[in-house]
Parts: C-alpha cells; structure tokens; sequence
C-alpha cells in the first residue's frame, strides 16, 4: 500500500491495565518490529493517541485492524479526520486474528505450575532479593580458595550429518572441527577466578607440551597451579556433536596409579596451600573416580583442609568417585543419582538419603540437584552426633527450580553450581542464597556448549533475568518493592 511503512506502538506509560502491564515492554516490542525487513521505522507514541502524530507525518495510508472498522471512539474518530484533511485513506486490516495481552496474562493467572508458583514465592524472601544477591556476588571478589582434583581435557568434535556406512548398519561421522575446553577441577579453578576469587589448582600434571600450555593458560586467567608429576598424560574425554546434540562420548582415560609417597606430596601441596597466607576462605574437593584420590586420601585430605579453610565443600563424579569419603565438609554438593548410588538407597525418600549422607561424613548441608527439576538445599537443624526424632525433624529443605526450562549442554552445570555456591557460603551468605546463585550460574552454563568459565556478570544476569519476569505479576508488593527498584537500577 505504500513505499515506506512507519509502525506506531503505545508506549508503557500509555497501558494503565494493572500491575505486570505492559506484558512485553516497549523497548522489546520496538526492537521485534524493527527487526522485520519491510518495516521502516518503529515510533513509540507517549501520548493519548496517534492524532498528534499523523498530523505531523500526514501519511498517504493509515492501517488499523478490522476491529476499528465499526467503532465509534472519539479518539479513533480524530485520528481519522487528521489523516483524510491532508488527503489520506484509511484501510482496516490485520484483523483476522486479535493478539490479546490480557488474555495472554489471564491465562497465566490460571497456571498451575508449581515451578513459577515456587520462583514467585522464593522472589519474595529478604535474602534473595537483587541488592542482597548483589552484595553477596561482590563480597565473592578477593577470596582464596584451593581447589583439588583432576584436571581432564574435554573436546567436543563437531560433525557433519551422520550417515549409515556401505559395509554394515553402523554410523559414520565425519569431523569438521574440534573444541577444547578444561574441565574437571580446572573449570572449577576457572569459574572462580572469573568470578573475582584467587583459586589455587591442586592437581597432578606429566612433564608434556600439553600440560606446560595448559598452566600457562590458567596462570592468564588467574589461577595459580601446583601439581604433582604425573606419569600418565592428561585425561581427554571426547565427545561427537551433530548440531548441538551428541551422539558419542569416547574416554580417552588412563587411570592415576599414586604411590603412598606421591599421594603424601599431594595431601602435603593442598595442606600448604591452605596454610598460606593465614588460611584460605575456602576449599573445593573434587573426585572425578580416575584414581587421583583413593577412599582413604579422600578422607585424609578432608581432614588436612578443614582447620585452615573458612568453608570446605566437595562433589564427586563417575562411577569410582567416593562420596562418603568426604568428612566435615561445609556442604556437599551430588546430583540425586550420586547421593542414591553412594548408600545404595534407590527408594527411599530424598530427605532420607540426604540425612543419611549427612550423618555418614558429619557435613553441614548438601545441595541434591535433579537436572531439570532443580535443586534442593538441604541444611542440617541438628550437630552432629546430636540424638533426635530423626531425620524429618532435623532438616530443612528448600527448593530452587531450574532456571533453564531446555539445557543446550548440560556438561558442567555441576562444577559451575558448586563454585559458586561455595564461594557465597565463604562471602557469608545463607544456604538458600548460595543454592540461588549456583543455581543461576549453572543456568548460565546449562546455554553454553562446553566448559566455559561463568563470570559475575553473567549471574547478575540471570538475576535480573529471573527478578524482572512477570512471573511475580500476580504479587505487587515483590515488584513494587526497594530491591526491585535496585535490580531496575543496576
């Protein structure tokens, strides 16, 4: 109908329709438009109606949807008069279907998911509002912390379509690319120099060009390293992408075989570590089952951290890694599976299954994820070796929801939640606070392929992403409150 087209949008001072309106702010609604390739120009109109506009543009056609065509609205009749007296016609169309934001947030009212139910309730508590969040992501910076476990090369190759090869029914890849990330207790060390912390690597390296490149990149990114020599080469574990999705994991793994010498230099460097300086704020244990650590090591190096470090906290992965080695820790953070497999308890309760842990290592607290469920942050209401009405009396247990409804790679959103989660208890934050960050941080790797190290921006982000949703449309005390206007702010 024209050569140029100039869209008009209300803008939100113009949508007085209730708390949470409107649903999709007008920078958002601006920027969608502008993105289509036969708009022109997008203007967001801060006054009553267009009148004032189409008086100043004078257009050669003004467009309204059909449901105008028989309205008798003063305010539609001006902008009528204004478009014809300076020879323009108007046209009604676009009105086949009507996109209703009331109907929109009517129907969200009727939601009954227990999720955002949940998000709403925890938006509401003091210790998770944005400026408390903020001020425990700041308190992270400066802090030292030691982190001990095995360092492992992920590589991700990336392929073309599969095909079915010529001479059997098997599936033929063919690699365009490889991507190498650190992972293991390195992407640890990472995450929490790119957080603002002073981590140091307790690991076990060989005397190769691969290990001299890999503590050169990790001194740049901030992260001192102390290693025992290794006589095997470093751990790869491979995995083949199609698009985003793998189809093979190839382990290219030769366990550790410490002798009782070589494990007494290793608990020694990490006892050392934490000693420096007067104490570290904080320690990171993690077993990865390749032999770096055996049961009893496991149990030895617990026990040398703890009277030297602020806040001690573990996580085991694979199959051979010893969860119930770890003692006095601060927290323990094993997804529902590990926790279930290390007691073999397969049908009991999960608040069973965490007590259990709990009593069995003498530990403080434990975060039990569930991938896409979330997490919960399970903390202890008695001491130790206390006698009680058992467990259902003696812990108390909070929910966070997952952040992230689809995970693009899971790998790693473990070792990102428990990072963080660590250094928040070391800044001084409750469990729930921690549990909230390192379920944001974990959010913030969970749309990431491979280990990437997750920085406090990107948790501010998801703070703010998660504070500023209408999920909490329905509560106007949250989003009219102080913290909200912070989050706004910042």
């Amino acid at each position: 109908m024209g050569e140029i087209l100039l869209v008009s949008i209300t803008g939100d001072q113009g949508i007085n329709k209730g708390t949470g309106r409107p649903l999709i702010p007008e920078e958002l609604r601006a920027e969608n438009l502008a993105a289509l390739d036969f708009v022109d120009w997008v203007h967001i109109e801060h006054r009553p109606t267009a009148q004032e506009l189409l008086e100043e543009v004078r257009p050669d056609v003004y467009v309204k949807g059909r449901e105008y065509e028989h309205n008798s609205d003063p305010r539609f009749r001006r902008e009528r008069e204004a478009v014809e007296r300076h020879g323009g016609r108007v046209v009604f169309s676009s009105g086949d279907v009507v996109f209703s934001s009331t109907a929109l947030i009517n129907a969200m009212e009727q939601s009954v998911d227990p999720f955002h139910q949940r998000l709403t309730q925890l938006m509401g508590t003091t210790e998770l509002q944005g400026a408390e969040l903020f001020s425990l992501l700041g308190r992270v910076r400066g802090k030292r912390v030691v982190v001990v476990g095995e360092t492992i090369l992920d590589t991700y190759v990336l392929c073309d379509r599969p095909d079915v090869a010529g001479e059997s029914p098997v599936m033929t890849l063919r690699p365009l690319e490889n991507r190498h990330y650190d992972g293991g207790a390195a992407i640890i060390a990472r995450h929490a120099a790119s957080l603002g912390a002073r981590p140091i690597l307790i690991t076990a390296l060989d005397d190769s060009e691969q290990s001299r490149a890999f503590r050169a990149r990790m001194v740049a990114d901030g992260v001192e390293v102390r290693s025992i020599l290794s006589r095997t080469s470093m751990p790869e574990k491979q995995r083949f992408l199609v698009g985003a999705q793998k189809v093979m994991k190839l382990d290219l793994v030769e366990p550790y075989v410490l002798d009782e010498s070589e494990h007494d230099l290793l608990l020694r460097l990490a006892s050392d570590a934490a000693r420096s300086g007067g104490g570290c704020d904080a320690a990171i244990v993690a077993d990865f089952g390749l032999g770096l650590m055996t049961p009893a090591t496991l149990g030895r190096m617990c026990r040398g951290l703890r009277p030297h470090v602020g806040t001690l906290s573990g996580d085991v992965s694979g199959r051979r890694s010893s969860l119930s080695s770890m003692r006095s820790m601060d927290l323990l953070c094993p997804s529902e599976s590990e926790a279930r497999e290390a007691f073999r308890l397969h049908s009991e309760g999960l608040p069973m299954v965490t007590w259990r842990l709990l009593e069995e290592t003498a530990s403080r607290a434990a975060i039990v994820t569930m991938g896409p469920e979330g997490l919960i942050a399970f903390d202890r209401l008695a001491r130790p070796g206390d006698t009680g009405e058992g467990w259902a009396n003696r812990l108390k247990a909070e929910h966070v929801p997952s952040m992230t409804p689809y995970a693009v790679d899971p790998l790693g959103c473990g070792d990102a939640l428990l990072t963080m989660a660590t250094l928040s208890l070391a800044a001084g934050g409750s469990l729930l606070a921690s549990a909230f960050l390192g379920a944001c941080a974990a959010s913030c790797q969970a749309q990431r392929i491979g280990n990437v190290p997750i920085s406090a921006t990107d948790v501010r982000q998801t703070v703010v992403r998660v504070h500023n949703a209408h999920l909490t449309y329905a509560t106007p005390e949250v989003i009219h409150s102080p913290a909200r206007a912070a989050l706004r702010a910042s």
